[in-house]
């Protein structure tokens, strides 16, 4: 039988366990219940594998969380997602199934599975909306991290159902913004586009080369949006639906870039390798289900993009 929907759940001094709290969704998601009057509660790669089932059953019944934000997630872009397909999909299996196993044993009242919006179809149709799920073939360059999603919507849907837990999925599009990978070997475009202009000023290089044609389209949302919209939803909504997270706007590749060398500073000619993949051609949700409950975003993206480099110049060596 499923959980009740509908029903408001107040944070106010609950015990809410941030899975991944160190990485980009997590530390947003940190800096956002602060304002919610509850207790935080973490626990870093050290203390506890998120892979090992045993040791994360034991530290959620010794920690007795109330709510839990499952951030923690095995992730990269298309270069990582292709070089390591087997950590890409054990990894992230491995740490959702045990999370939510573990959620539903010692009776946590609420838990919210942060998906991606990789999980919809390569062609799937565009604005890209919840049902879209499951009508078509996956993008190959990363299906690995797709199907591990899936995998992990579907079981907080299986758990709902079949125990009545009170646990959802938000897809978010794609995310930017502070404690982002910047790593060319494994980050996603933008926090990459961010790194090869810097680096190109520095360097005096009249050129940048961007992958692919930069005729693909994509969807940005600033991290600190999507951890407002992932307390909204753990605040407000209560369905075995997954719900998507995004501006609902989206850009070509290109026009990113050229975005991007403008906050940058960067003046020289942007180029393409041909050689690498584009991807899937386009990808940019329908948000009319999280507008209708009352949430939108509010950064927008050369604003975002402008904090996010600032963030990068602080942090880089």
């Amino acid at each position: 039988m499923s959980a009740s929907t509908n029903a408001p759940f107040d944070l106010k001094g609950k015990r809410v366990w941030v899975a991944g709290h160190m990485g980009m969704v997590g530390s947003a998601l940190c800096r956002r219940l602060k304002r919610e009057d509850c207790i935080l509660l973490t626990a870093d790669r050290a203390t506890l594998d998120l892979r090992r089932q045993t040791d994360v059953k034991a530290w959620v019944a010794d920690n007795r969380p109330e709510a839990v934000f499952l951030a923690a997630a095995r992730v990269g872009g298309i270069k990582a997602n292709d070089s390591y397909p087997a950590d890409f999909l054990y990894d992230n299996l491995s740490i959702e199934t045990n999370v939510i196993e573990a959620a539903h044993a010692n009776s946590v009242a609420k838990l919210l599975f942060l998906g991606s919006s990789c999980v919809y179809p390569r062609l799937a149709s565009q604005p890209i909306s919840e049902g879209e799920l499951l009508t078509g073939a996956l993008e190959p360059t990363n299906q690995w991290y797709a199907i591990a999603k899936i995998a992990g919507l579907k079981l907080a849907q299986a758990y709902r159902r079949q125990y009545g837990c009170n646990f959802i999925s938000a897809m978010p599009s794609n995310l930017y913004g502070p404690e982002d990978n910047f790593n060319l070997d494994d980050s996603h475009v933008l926090p990459a586009l961010i790194r090869k202009f810097h680096e190109a000023n520095l360097n005096h290089q009249p050129s940048v080369t961007i992958w692919g044609t930069g005729t693909p389209r994509r969807e940005f949302l600033h991290v600190d949006d999507c951890a407002d919209a992932l307390v909204f939803l753990m605040k407000n909504y209560s369905s075995e639906q997954h719900i998507n997270a995004g501006t609902g706007v989206d850009l070509t590749i290109l026009e990113l870039a050229r975005l991007v060398a403008g906050v940058v500073g960067f003046k020289g000619e942007i180029l393409h390798d041909l050689s690498k993949a584009d991807g899937t051609p386009r990808k940019v949700l329908d948000i009319s289900q999280l507008k209708t409950l009352g949430w939108m975003s509010s950064i927008g993206l050369e604003e975002g993009v402008a904090s996010t480099y600032i963030w990068y110049r602080r942090h880089s060596s």
